[in-house]
């Protein structure tokens, strides 16, 4: 008997324990008896059900955001655009986001389709810059509010849909990236053919001033040289007239000086002029 009683014990314990349910402040729980709805509850506490008869579904209060996958769309201006938006979101009737949807998972695929269909319409009315730069809140706003009301049949709230990113697809991106590489190659090159341009006619105009400076260097040399030469002209000519045999007999020197070095030969007649003051010193 006693391991009769045991057993009977051990159902009962687990019968009631499949009896009691909890639902915590974050949760709304929806009561099914043989998969039909009896009773949803929104307040958190202990409850009780019929084991095995009735189970208990539970869906959140909490924000949830939704994360969709990036989805090619075509502007007004006919470009292509991969737009990454996520969604934040609510379950606002657990009953109806059950009968039409099942799970959270099923929400966030419905949810999906309903954005990428709003963000295809509303972003193929807009130019690309519109998109990318100008309108692009207002924009969001509107698909925001049109994805809300759609989903309102799914017992879903959609509180706000936004743009992460918005790309060029890889194979235009790669083309208009090209074509940015080669007006960039071709601008260098008309700024190096104007800075060589330049440098000619700045090397052009230094040669000039160079030149010119020079000749202006060499006139005034020639000018002081001149000056320095006619003044000099003035003092042996002013020396000479105050003692002309003493002058012609120092310059005599001088000359003689100059002209005997080592190892020079002049041939020069006994009656030269030149030895004037060396036959009288003979």
């Amino acid at each position: 008997m006693k391991p009769i009683a045991m057993i009977i014990g051990a159902v009962v314990l687990v019968l009631a324990y499949n009896s009691v349910f909890t639902v915590n402040m974050t949760q709304t729980a929806l009561v099914l008896q043989l998969q039909e709805y009896q009773k949803t509850i929104h307040e958190p506490g202990l409850y009780f059900k019929i084991p095995i008869y009735q189970e208990v579904r539970y869906f959140t209060k909490q924000l949830l955001v939704n994360d969709e996958e990036p989805t090619e769309v075509i502007t007004k201006d006919k470009k292509n655009l991969l737009i990454d938006s996520y969604s934040m979101w609510r379950i606002t009737d657990p009953l109806l986001f059950f009968q039409t949807v099942h799970s959270e998972r099923g929400g966030q695929a419905r949810l999906d389709d309903i954005i990428k269909s709003e963000l295809r319409v509303e972003l193929g009315t807009h130019d690309l810059i519109d998109v990318v730069t100008i309108t692009r809140e207002a924009i969001m706003t509107k698909v925001a509010t049109e994805v809300n009301v759609q989903s309102i049949k799914y017992g879903i709230e959609v509180l706000d849909v936004r743009i992460k990113r918005a790309d060029l697809p890889p194979e235009i991106a790669n083309s208009i990236f090209s074509r940015m590489r080669t007006e960039r190659e071709r601008i260098a090159k008309e700024y190096r053919s104007e800075g060589k341009e330049e440098a000619t006619k700045i090397r052009a105009e230094t040669d000039k001033e160079r030149v010119i400076l020079i000749a202006e260097a060499y006139k005034q040399e020639q000018i002081i040289r001149g000056d320095g030469d006619g003044k000099s002209t003035k003092i042996y000519a002013n020396a000479f007239n105050k003692d002309r045999k003493f002058y012609s007999f120092m310059r005599s020197m001088q000359a003689y000086k100059q002209s005997f070095q080592s190892g020079t030969t002049i041939l020069l007649s006994e009656n030269s002029d030149f030895l004037e003051f060396l036959n009288k010193s003979r």
